[in-house]
């Protein structure tokens, strides 16, 4: 028999639930941005190394930044990836200089190794042997391929991740993501 002064279990179950449910809800969508920024890291790691592959390959005729920026986002499946400027600089992605991607969108740079930050006229070589080579263009550095032998080539893919969760969001507004591939020539 319950006493009218004191209500139900039912009530105290409601209250408590009305305390503990918004921060499971908080957890869930936390866990739910955790996993989709895993996933488009994952992503962009395999879209580098699409990109790097096509780079080196020798073909007929041998692959352009175009053929690279294609496979990079091949492999990237559903992200949006641009080409700003294909063949650098890689502006810096804090501090003075900074410039990133918009919101849930990505850049693909095919570079040498270790890339610059700043505008190069003459730079050494940065680009697959099917590339015309190209003067630098405003905030573009110029465009050097490499046509025989063995060199390097650097695929950099950088994303700009915003999260989905409001909270999350209003703490880390953005976060950029970043993978590279690096191969040799084989032409």
């Amino acid at each position: 028999m319950s006493s009218p002064w004191f209500g139900s279990q039912r009530s105290q179950s409601m209250t408590e639930f009305a305390l503990v449910a918004p921060i499971l809800l908080l957890m869930l969508f936390g866990i739910i941005d955790f996993g989709r920024l895993l996933y488009i890291y994952g992503t962009l790691v395999e879209a580098a190394n699409e990109g790097a592959r096509v780079s080196i390959k020798a073909s007929s005729p041998l692959p352009s930044n175009s053929d690279v920026e294609n496979a990079a986002k091949n492999g990237a499946q559903s992200l949006y990836l641009a080409n700003p400027c294909p063949n650098g600089p890689l502006p810096p992605t804090s501090g003075a200089g900074a410039q990133n991607p918009p919101g849930d969108q990505g850049w693909i740079f095919i570079t040498e190794p270790n890339p610059p930050t700043t505008v190069e006229t003459s730079p050494t070589y940065d680009a697959p042997g099917g590339q015309s080579p190209a003067s630098a263009t405003g905030s573009c550095s110029a465009i050097n391929p490499f046509q025989s032998g063995t060199y390097p080539l650097q695929v950099t893919v950088r994303y700009n991740y915003l999260f989905f969760t409001p909270l999350l969001e209003q703490l880390a507004p953005s976060i950029i993501l970043q993978a590279y591939a690096t191969d040799y020539t084989e032409y």
